[in-house]
C-alpha cells in the first residue's frame, strides 16, 4: 500500500482499542444524533466476526431482541463508535460465528472463559505464597 495512505490511515485511528476476540460479550457505545442532540446508545451482544486490517477494520456483533437475531457491523476506527467494553470472554475454537445463526434459545450460548477477563484488563493475581524453609537441625 502506499505510504501516503498508510499516513492518513494512521491519522484516524482510534488511541485506545481494548482487547476483544472472537466470541466475547461486549458492550459497543454507539453515538447516535437526532436532530441537534447526541446521545450514546449501548449495543450489547457476541462479536461473530472481526475483519479488515488498518482503518477498514470492522467487527460483527449479534444479539437476540425479542427472539429475532439483530446483527450489527461496526468500523474499528469510526468516530461514532464511543468505547467497546468487554463483559466476558468467550471460549471458542472458530475464527467465525456464523453457526449461530441457526441456532435458538440456549444453543446460542458461548462458553465463558473463566478468570480470562482479570488477566486480559492487566490485573495481576496476588503472588503464590512461598513455603517455608525447614531449618537445619542444630548441632549440640
Amino acid at each position: 500500500m502506499h505510504p501516503m495512505i498508510l499516513q492518513i490511515e494512521k491519522e484516524n485511528f482510534r488511541k485506545s482499542i481494548p482487547r476483544f476476540d472472537i466470541g466475547d460479550t461486549v458492550e459497543v457505545h454507539v453515538k447516535i444524533v437526532e436532530g441537534d442532540k447526541e446521545r450514546i446508545q449501548i449495543y450489547t451482544g457476541i462479536v461473530m466476526a472481526r475483519k479488515g486490517s488498518g482503518s477498514r477494520a470492522s467487527f460483527t456483533v449479534r444479539r437476540i431482541v425479542q427472539g429475532e437475531g439483530v446483527e450489527r457491523v461496526f468500523p474499528l476506527h469510526s468516530p461514532k463508535v464511543a468505547d467497546i467494553v468487554v463483559k466476558k470472554k468467550g471460549a471458542v475454537r472458530r475464527a467465525k460465528l456464523y453457526y449461530l445463526r441457526g441456532r435458538v434459545g440456549k444453543g446460542t450460548k458461548v462458553r465463558e472463559k473463566i478468570g480470562a477477563l482479570l488477566e486480559g484488563a492487566g490485573a495481576t493475581a496476588a503472588p503464590k505464597p512461598e513455603a517455608p524453609v525447614p531449618a537445619a537441625p542444630a548441632k549440640a
